[in-house]
């Protein structure tokens, strides 16, 4: 699970618990520019999400870390009904694939640029 905070010029995605460990990751902050747009839908949540390197996944438990599936990827899911995905641009991902606890509430702050 992911949450999401924010300051004047970024976003900040903070990898929470076990998650830190099989995303290999623990937060990422990216600059509000780079964000196109977040939304949901679960059907470009597939079984396939790419060459993980590195990462961790467990088919149809749990991904978490960077895949290489038209480009670079971060992905942080378990539960794909609370999972957004964010576009970016000029930036080391291509889209952050995350779960989140309140999806209408992360939404809204990502969309509200």
């Amino acid at each position: 699970m992911v949450q999401i905070t924010t300051t004047n010029a970024s976003f900040i995605f903070e990898i929470m618990g076990w998650h830190k460990l099989w995303s290999l990751k623990s937060k990422l902050i990216i600059p509000r520019e780079n964000v196109v747009k977040a939304y949901q839908d679960e059907s470009e949540i597939t079984f396939w999400k790419g060459l993980r390197m590195p990462g961790t996944e467990i088919p149809g438990l749990l991904a978490a870390g960077t895949f290489y599936k038209n480009g670079r990827n971060f992905w942080d899911v378990s539960n794909k009904k609370n999972a957004l995905i964010i576009t970016l641009r000029e930036h080391y991902y291509k889209k952050l694939i995350i779960e989140v606890q309140n999806p209408q509430l992360a939404l809204q702050l990502l969309n509200n640029l």
